[in-house]
């Protein structure tokens, strides 16, 4: 199984397991999004050799994505030597449908000085599975596996796998992997029904001190709605070691 096709050297194919949570019939964004992760790599690695890693992926959701054969493209905005600003796109029928900005940049030694002051969250094996889908529909929602601490409304720590490929017969970067998860997080721990109030994020923005590493993806996450129909999900990255980085998704908060 995988979320996604090649079907031509710039354009993907999804297939039934991107089904979205607020819309079955269109993609959930998570997928799409680490799809471009792996385009910003896949156009590094054939530019250069010198390892450059991602530090930010600064996603805009313009629109929503069928379930069919989408286009990518990326560039170089601002090319540099131990610094890169890099854009990809995603489109449909001629639409762009997602706009990403990645900073690439040169790694260093720096083990003798690293240290975060995030708190680790419940390991994996001390967390409950939950299944996400008594919330909500889909087939990507249906094709994660996860384990939650739910402390109140819009306030929890989990962790989420999934045994579907992101791209078939394709190596995939575990830093694409995690970035097909990233958008699981608005959906995760709910401050309100969302049969009665719509949230959707219309961009993520993840900042990385650490690659991920492993299968499970670790997040702390907060979701809060302001009095003006716009909200945050904020959240905390984890891999099985620690703490990774952060994560936002600004909403569009819609009750019914």
């Amino acid at each position: 199984m995988a979320y996604f096709e090649r079907v031509g050297d710039m354009a993907y194919r999804a297939t039934d397991e991107v089904g979205g949570a607020w819309d079955t019939a269109t993609q959930h964004i998570a997928p799409a999004l680490g799809l471009l992760a792996h385009v910003v790599e896949r156009d590094r690695d054939v530019r250069r050799t010198d390892g450059l890693i991602v530090g930010r992926l600064s996603y805009d959701i313009l629109g929503t994505i069928p379930i069919d054969v989408m286009d990518v493209r990326v560039r170089v905005v601002r090319p540099g030597r131990t610094v890169e600003l890099v854009e990809a796109a995603l489109g449909h029928g001629g639409r762009d449908a997602v706009l990403l900005r990645a900073w690439l940049m040169r790694p260093g030694d720096t083990a003798a000085i690293g240290g975060t002051a995030y708190p680790k969250i419940t390991p994996v094996d001390d967390m409950e599975p939950w299944d996400p889908s008594s919330i909500w529909p889909g087939g990507f929602i249906a094709s994660a596996e996860v384990r939650r601490q739910q402390v109140e409304p819009g306030r929890a720590s989990f962790w989420v796998r999934t045994p579907v490929l992101l791209i078939d017969d394709e190596d995939v970067s575990p830093l694409a992997r995690a970035a097909g998860l990233f958008d699981i997080a608005n959906g995760m721990t709910v401050r309100a029904d969302p049969k009665e109030v719509a949230f959707p994020n219309v961009d993520l923005t993840a900042h990385l001190f650490t690659t991920p590493r492993g299968d499970w993806l670790g997040f702390d996450t907060t979701v809060t709605f302001g009095p003006t129909g716009i909200g945050l999900t904020s959240s905390v990255l984890h891999d099985e070691h620690g703490p990774i980085g952060t994560l936002a998704q600004l909403l569009t908060v819609r009750p019914n």
